[in-house]
């Protein structure tokens, strides 16, 4: 909610003053603090006190609070702004202007001067007034404590985020195993023409659960030679599209945006040629959307098939007028579904036995209100009192009729959030419709937004990464692509639930998405833009209304950064490239800015950029994320706030000498992430200034050591990733941090011997070798290495012999293997790990293709049917000699029929 969130950011921005280590502005104190005690009584009101009600005047009285706490922010950070802008000896006029404005705004009519902006008497004043009023809303929300009493009963439960998530592992779908079994049948099917499959039914049925599920089952795995997946929307980009069916399930290459619409669709059917692929065409709404994309989709007549998904019948009907429709679960399925995502394997507790019919009941049958409801009971503490008040709700947002309002269903999602989630499941809405939103930038611009209240026992991340999980466990936020160490990499949020979204924060005023026409940004702290009103006709109209908007937060655009009167910006993220002018010299007039991102993959900037040395006047500057060449100037050791540096190439100069007594205390204590840093010495001196940093790149490009060695004094360091180009002998000159869970490694020639440094790490999960990073023909991994190796990954090197066994990587759970073009065969040994789910081998020999398949046999003849293998050829004449190789194996029971080994054409 933006109360919540308001206030947290209130009492953020307080700590922040009262203890930044070089900030120097003329506040009392004394009345800060007493603004935080009163900041701090609401703050507990809104997350302890409402009891859950819903009520006109609990709504209002939030929306009173949050303008207060609006205000405060306005006050205090304009009067930051002001000194340090009145500091680098900005025009006086300037600052009296926009001083005056606040006041206007602030209702207050006063003589000003110079000399009261220098020492703050009038921010002060202004203050006094926000305090005012503060304390006229403590009066109000006294009153109404005494009217809702103090009951316990009522009080609303609310999980941390250590609650276990509920999950189930079964390849299934609830309520819909009929369907399933008729488009397993429609998609291996003895018909050879290429056939299109549609699925139909409203949002949140689970279309593109079913269409999911398909397309994962073993059998289809097997069956088809390629699978891919492009999803369409409402508003599409025909480019886009071919870029998604190009590189689905991976994430796109930076090289195919490059490419024209033409390009794209010729490779495209370049690559479905002759092959049997399955398509998923999920949430598409009009035919004019088909027909841009199907002339690129061959009939080879060998059994390809086309799945769509939509929700308009006519459109189905189109295709074929037999199509899969999914309607309404009936109570039995309901209830299944139900008791999957709040009980988990644990039965319904007798006592809520009668509330679950309730519940289930007034569902009526929409999977998507079923999980979402499932899941937001599966977090409580099973209490009758809080599955009463739930069942009393959802009648009372119903529509009348027939129909049900899966926006109002889904809307309990959200007024039973705890305080905390609210603001953040709002901010979903910044991002695009079907948008695949990576995890680490979320909780970067959560932290950076100051929905995130700090506590002594975790980072700021940290938190944010559990309020992830429990937005997750609560079916809100979708988890869509797992990283090498486990976690969650990519999310996304279902259109319906992006909608909610959008309507709560709108009618909040706490984000302003402009779709259509520019509308609301004078008051909008935080905009969105969308690309389809970014062309020539309103671009002129959308910067004009942008220089209105003085109190925005968070601008998330495509346009560049000329925001000459935002100057208490906080968020900006530009995926339009970057201006080499706006970063050389207007950046520095953002003293506000806390998150900054030029994150444009596709658009990276090569010709170096130097950041001007009064950036160090970015009082608060957390989050640098540019797709450049970077060079930053000394300062960049002072803004002790910084917590994430992540640049394409990033030039870094060497800290100055703790002998100097100027430059003896600065540490850069925040600091966590650091990438790509090129050609830098790592001193004992400047890993002294960032004792904290987590995620390390490392790139040089010559025969120089840059005293790699004291990486091992960076104690808190998880992931380092090192490309070290003219290196020989790397492992010979590194050491690592016993904390090091993740390490990639490029180039640098060392020896397969040298790994066991690697090898009797504690704490590592993840190995990464990458393009002639080991030489030698042959690795005899020491026993008793890897302890807690889970993922191994080795691309383009020259190992021929490996001879490895189930007792050097205990625990491993994935082996991938790309371009090893010399190696004889993977160790037969590796697939009796217990642990191991994965081997993927991509484009190495044929021996090492004919040994993965014999894993997979042996495997599955030991009933181990949890590990699926892959293999990809390098084409088509590989792909039948490979196959030819198969039969003249002297094992005549090898096939190509088990469903835990697939083979593919690269």
């Amino acid at each position: 909610m933006a109360a919540y969130a308001a206030l947290v950011s209130v009492l953020t921005i307080i700590d922040q003053i009262q203890n930044h280590p070089r900030l120097s502005i003329s506040f009392d104190m004394n009345q800060l603090e007493s603004l935080g005690e009163k900041v701090g009584f609401l703050l507990d009101f809104v997350e302890n006190d409402t009891h859950g009600v819903v009520s006109n005047q609990v709504e209002v009285l939030e929306s009173q609070i949050a303008s207060a706490a609006y205000a405060a922010e306005d006050v205090i950070e304009s009067h930051v702004v002001d000194q340090i802008q009145l500091g680098r000896k900005k025009v006086v006029n300037n600052i009296m202007t926009r001083v005056a404005k606040i006041m206007h705004r602030m209702r207050l009519k006063k003589f000003i001067n110079e000399d009261e902006i220098a020492t703050g008497s009038i921010p002060m004043l202004e203050l006094q007034k926000v305090m005012e009023d503060m304390d006229s809303i403590k009066k109000k929300v006294l009153e109404l404590k005494d009217e809702i009493g103090s009951n316990n009963d009522m009080q609303l439960t609310s999980t941390t985020s250590s609650t276990p998530l509920i999950t189930t592992n079964k390849n299934t779908m609830v309520g819909f195993d009929e369907q399933l079994l008729q488009l397993l049948d429609k998609l291996t099917g003895q018909r050879s023409n290429r056939q299109i499959i549609p699925i139909v039914g409203m949002g949140g049925i689970g279309k593109t659960t079913l269409a999911k599920i398909a397309c994962e089952h073993s059998l289809i795995v097997h069956h088809f030679d390629i699978r891919t997946w492009v999803t369409v929307s409402q508003n599409y980009n025909v480019r886009e599209l071919f870029v998604q069916l190009l590189s689905w399930p991976s994430k796109p290459d930076s090289e195919l945006y490059r490419e024209t619409e033409e390009q794209l669709g010729e490779k495209l059917h370049k690559k479905l040629w002759v092959r049997r692929y399955l398509i998923v065409v999920d949430d598409i709404w009009s035919l004019a959307a088909w027909d841009r994309i199907n002339i690129l989709f061959p009939d080879n007549n060998n059994g390809s098939r086309i799945v769509v998904t939509t929700r308009i019948s006519d459109v189905a009907f189109h295709f074929d007028s037999s199509f899969i429709k999914l309607n309404f679960l009936d109570e039995d399925k309901s209830w299944k579904l139900f008791c999957e995502k709040a009980f988990g394997q644990v039965g319904c507790p007798s006592e809520l036995e009668d509330l679950r019919k309730e519940i289930v009941k007034k569902c009526k049958g929409l999977p998507l209100a079923i999980s979402v409801i499932g899941g937001l009971l599966g977090r409580s503490h099973m209490r009758q009192e809080y599955w009463k008040d739930i069942a009393k709700d959802i009648p009372s947002i119903l529509n009348s009729g027939e129909n049900m309002n899966c926006s109002s269903i889904l809307s309990l999602s959200y007024t039973y959030l705890p305080p905390h989630l609210k603001p953040c499941f709002l901010y979903m809405g910044i991002f695009p419709e079907d948008e695949e939103i990576r995890v680490s930038q979320l909780i970067k611009l959560w932290v950076a937004e100051g929905f995130i209240s700090s506590n002594k026992s975790q980072s700021l991340e940290e938190i944010a990464r559990g309020y992830l999980n429990d937005l997750i466990g609560r079916n809100l936020i979708l988890k869509h692509m797992l990283g090498s160490n486990g976690r969650i990499k990519i999310c996304k949020i279902h259109d319906l639930l992006r909608d909610l979204c959008l309507e709560v924060a709108q009618k909040e005023e706490f984000i302003c998405v402009m779709e259509e026409k520019p509308r609301g940004t004078e008051r909008g702290r935080r905009i969105v833009f969308s690309e389809k009103i970014l062309h020539a006709t309103y671009e002129s109209r959308v910067l004009h209304t942008l220089q209105l908007g003085s109190l925005t937060r968070t601008w998330v655009t495509s346009i560049d950064g000329r925001l000459s009167n935002n100057r208490l910006l906080r968020v900006m993220s530009c995926n339009n490239g970057h201006k080499k002018e706006y970063l050389r010299r207007h950046i520095v007039d953002q003293v506000n800015m806390r998150y900054l991102a030029y994150n444009d993959e596709s658009k990276i900037l090569f010709a170096c950029v130097k950041l001007p040395s009064s950036i160090a006047a970015l009082w608060n500057l957390q989050t640098i994320i540019i797709s450049g060449k970077i060079k930053v100037p000394l300062q960049i050791w002072e803004m002790r706030q910084l917590r994430h540096l992540d640049i394409f190439s990033l030039f870094l100069p060497v800290p100055p000498r703790s002998c100097d007594k100027q430059h003896d205390e600065i540490v850069l204590q925040n600091l966590q992430t650091l990438k790509k840093v090129v050609n830098f010495v790592w001193s004992e001196e400047a890993c002294k200034r960032v004792p904290n940093v987590r995620k390390l790149n490392i790139y040089a490009d010559s025969s120089n050591d840059y005293s790699l060695y004291n990486v091992s004094h960076l104690h808190k360091l998880e992931s380092l990733q090192c490309l070290l180009l003219g290196q020989d002998n790397m492992l010979q000159k590194l050491t690592f941090p016993c904390s090091l869970k993740k390490l990639s490694l490029s180039y640098g020639n060392s020896l397969w011997e040298d790994l066991t440094v690697i090898g009797s790490l504690p704490c590592l999960e993840v190995l990464k070798l990458s393009m002639n990073s080991v030489k030698g023909t042959m690795w005899n991994p020491v026993e008793g290495d890897f302890r807690r190796l889970k993922f191994l990954s080795i691309y383009w090197c020259g190992l021929v012999y490996w001879n490895a066994g189930s007792s050097h990587f205990p625990v491993l759970e994935k082996l991938v293997l790309e371009l090893m073009l010399e190696l004889d065969e993977i160790p037969v040994e590796i697939g009796e790990i217990p642990t191991l789910e994965f081997i993927h081998v991509t484009r190495c020999t044929e021996s090492a293709a004919v040994s993965a398949m014999k894993i997979a046999e042996e495997q599955e003849d030991a009933c181990n049917e949890g590990l699926q293998v892959r293999v990809v050829i390098d084409g088509k004449d590989e792909l039948e000699s490979f196959q030819e190789k198969m039969k003249q194996s002297e094992d005549d029971d090898i096939s190509f029929t088990r469903y835990n080994f697939q083979v593919t054409i690269f």
